[in-house]
């Protein structure tokens, strides 16, 4: 009898691994399922340890080399404002500014307390009834005016009493609008704003992300989820150190001499610049999507060089008779549509740019505070 058990066992084990095999693949087919038709993932980026067990962000995140900067990019716009200080909710003496724009905004190459922002809250400003100004940096490293909007949108639901809105040519051309990953991966908020003003953009473009079936399971969205708990991890180290950017000790300096050349985005020769080219009515739509909060819209500084043929280029990527159009057109279409515009384009001294045309070091950020705060007063003042 014992014989014929022992020989009984084995097979008898196997059927029990195989039917443990095959109830988890089912179970893990069921999950993949069920995750595909419930698309969890903005609701998943809601989820954070930031603001309660470890410190919010200053920035928005962003960031390649994670080891070292305990940052990176992702798509999750939910997710990025769940990490960030402004998701907390407004203190009743609190008159909250939201800074968007592009990586002069977020701070390229600039601690935390040099940036736009941090320059403002340092300065512990106060309105006339006594409520404390607070910036929030919420510019983003990427040059689309889209990307603006679709951070807006994200925004205008943390209570803001103003945003300041830097912008700058690279942001403008028409046709690069859906080619950042940030837009064409969160189509819905960009189509409902194409819907709601009828924007010039084809919500049918191939570049907004159009994922199948199989590419919205737990399979296939494995990287998103990845980078979700990779956010969570590295905030630890974020919160121990304060560190969420690689500022190198030595970088390359902007150029200051250049070629005989007179290209700018898709055009190798001058042309005449219309709002076919440069996406004027994004501005318009940004402004009258924030409703009823005030919104500053700030034409940056740019580095001016006066070196190798600056008479044809301000700089590496402003052509002069491209940028020349370009301020030209957004004063006339800021007066057209009442828009409380700033344009500080030669304000800042050349010195004071870093490593590109935009970029500005901890002194020329400082200028630019100063510039920009008494409108900041006034807002907040009435």
């Amino acid at each position: 009898m014992a014989n014929e058990e022992e020989q009984k066992n084995p097979t008898q084990t196997w059927k029990m691994i195989g039917r443990v095999v095959l109830k988890a693949a089912l179970l893990f087919i069921l999950l993949n399922l069920v995750f595909a038709a419930l698309k969890p993932l903005e609701s998943l980026g809601q989820l954070s340890f930031y603001n309660w067990l470890i410190e919010g962000r200053e920035r928005l995140p962003y960031g390649e080399n994670s080891d070292i900067s305990y940052n990176l990019s992702l798509d999750n716009v939910p997710a990025m404002f769940a990490s960030h200080k402004v998701s907390v909710p407004k203190a009743d003496d609190e008159f909250r500014v939201l800074i968007i724009g592009d990586s002069g905004s977020w701070g390229w190459l600039l601690e935390n307390d040099d940036t736009l922002a941090g320059q403002i809250n340092n300065g512990n400003y106060l309105t006339n009834d006594g409520r404390r100004i607070v910036a929030y940096n919420l510019g983003y490293p990427i040059m689309a005016l889209s990307k603006d909007l679709l951070i807006l949108d994200a925004a205008l639901a943390q209570d803001p009493d103003l945003v300041v809105w830097p912008v700058t040519l690279e942001s403008f051309p028409r046709d690069q609008q859906l080619t950042p990953p940030i837009v064409a991966n969160n189509p819905e908020p960009i189509l409902s704003l194409i819907s709601q003003y009828d924007l010039t953009m084809d919500p049918d473009d191939p570049e907004f992300a159009d994922p199948s079936f199989l590419e919205e399971t737990i399979v296939g969205r494995r990287r998103e989820l990845a980078d979700l708990l990779r956010l969570q991890l590295y905030g630890f180290s974020w919160h121990a150190t304060g560190v969420d950017q690689d500022i190198p000790d030595e970088f390359t300096l902007r150029r200051s001499d250049f070629d005989e050349d007179q290209s700018w985005a898709s055009f190798e020769n001058p042309i005449q610049l219309t709002t076919n080219e440069i996406a004027l009515d994004l501005l318009t739509v940004g402004v009258t999507h924030a409703g009823d909060v005030p919104v500053l819209i700030v034409n940056e500084p740019i580095y001016i060089s006066e070196g190798e043929n600056s008479d044809i280029r301000y700089n590496a990527w402003y052509p002069r008779w491209a940028y020349d159009q370009y301020r030209e057109l957004l004063v006339e279409n800021a007066a057209d549509q009442g828009l409380s515009y700033i344009d500080l384009w030669e304000s800042i001294a050349a010195q004071e740019f870093t490593d590109s045309p935009v970029h500005l070091s901890q002194q020329g950020t400082s200028a630019l505070v100063e510039l920009i705060l008494p409108h900041i007063m006034k807002a907040a003042n009435g």
